[in-house]
């Protein structure tokens, strides 16, 4: 037994789907009416076709990023100081007899601003504790100095101490003239080589070294 539906049983109740559609032709003439979906072939001769060396299409200047230009900035080292105002540092110079220290820190002594040797600046062992290697190693410190904005120094002068000599080697004197001749103004100057009120047995054994 065949059951036989009515033709609107069949048809789905959805309002949007078109029965009657027109054909092929009449969708390819409303495109080619609106210049829209159709191959460049197809559309209008009046469109001009898009230039990839043109910068004016808008999806050029959206896709185009915007780069910073790096801004130039001036770096001054030392503190900020007002005009005919001395800036003191501290130089520790420790000299002897095998070479010669020059130290520049700040006035807590806790920073380092340079710090150079005299066996930095020549090539023999015999000539590190030398007048010439300490005046060469006092004018590279000067000079670092007044790039960091260092325009005065306290002295503080030590020798070796202890058991020891406590006489400063042949570089203290030839430093410290140095640093002045280079500019430098010098405040306080200040031994402060150790001296022990007891110190551990020097070395020579009870009847001296043997010479």
């Amino acid at each position: 037994m065949r059951l036989q539906m009515s033709p609107e049983k069949l048809m789905p109740n959805d309002q949007n789907v078109v029965q009657d559609q027109p054909p092929k032709h009449q969708f390819e003439t409303v495109l080619q009416e609106n210049n829209i979906g159709l191959r460049p072939s197809v559309r209008r001769a009046s469109h001009k076709p898009y230039n990839k060396s043109s910068l004016s299409h808008p999806l050029v200047n959206m896709s185009r990023r915007k780069t910073r230009e790096p801004k130039e900035e001036t770096v001054t080292l030392g503190p900020a100081v007002r005009d005919g105002e001395q800036v003191f540092g501290v130089v520790h110079i420790f000299a002897s007899f095998n070479d010669t220290f020059i130290h520049v820190t700040d006035l807590s002594g806790r920073e380092t601003l340079v710090r150079i040797t005299g066996g930095m600046k020549v090539k023999a062992d015999r000539d590190e504790s030398s007048p010439y290697a300490a005046m060469l190693a006092a004018q590279d410190v000067a000079q670092r100095c007044k790039e960091l904005g260092i325009t005065a120094m306290h002295v503080k002068l030590r020798a070796t101490g202890g058991n020891k000599t406590k006489t400063p080697g042949p570089g203290a004197q030839s430093a410290l003239r140095a640093l002045a001749r280079s500019g430098m103004k010098i405040g306080r100057i200040e031994d402060v080589t150790p001296i022990p009120t007891d110190s551990t047995r020097r070395k020579g054994g009870r009847r001296g070294r043997r010479l």
